[in-house]
């Protein structure tokens, strides 16, 4: 009898550890006197809808701040200016043949121009854009890390961190 490889999905089969680095934030945009944030919506993998601040791999050559403001426009359609980071959130997740720890770096960013739309998200993630009032968006967003963030970047908008 010849041995079998370990599949994959075998419960006690070893995944090697990779780091994958994200930068994204909370753009900002003030509107009769409110603050607005710009989240958006993505399917995740069992079809449910999540709604969460946008996000996105870091280019090469690109620094983390230049990500966060890329990534805002490409996936919310807002132009912003990276004012300070915000903080980092770290996770860990699995593929069929990696385990991944994941570090989003989040960064407060002014909106400067755009309007919403998800029309040049490249990766097509984003199926959904809205401006949410940042004292509300905590009800809207699916993730309570993502929730922490929003509450320094409220801190920060209030003079209060």
């Amino acid at each position: 009898m010849s041995a079998q490889p370990v599949p994959a999905s075998y419960p006690g089969r070893y995944l090697p550890s990779v780091e994958e680095r994200s930068a994204g934030g909370v753009v900002v945009d003030i509107r009769e006197g409110r603050a607005l944030i710009a989240i958006i919506a993505r399917l995740n993998r069992a079809g449910r809808v999540e709604w969460c601040l946008p996000k996105g791999h870091v280019e090469p050559g690109e620094t983390l701040a230049e990500t966060a403001a890329r990534e805002v426009a490409e996936e919310t359609g807002i132009e912003g200016r990276v004012l300070i980071g915000l903080g980092t959130i770290d996770y860990w997740f699995a593929t069929s043949t990696t385990r991944v720890h994941k570090y989003v770096h989040h960064y407060l960013l002014e909106a400067t121009g755009g309007e919403l739309s998800i029309d040049n998200d490249p990766d097509r993630e984003a199926i959904d854009v809205a401006w949410i009032r940042l004292d509300e968006v905590h009800r809207q967003l699916t993730f309570p890390n993502e929730r922490r963030i929003v509450r320094v970047a409220w801190h920060r908008l209030a003079g209060t961190a």
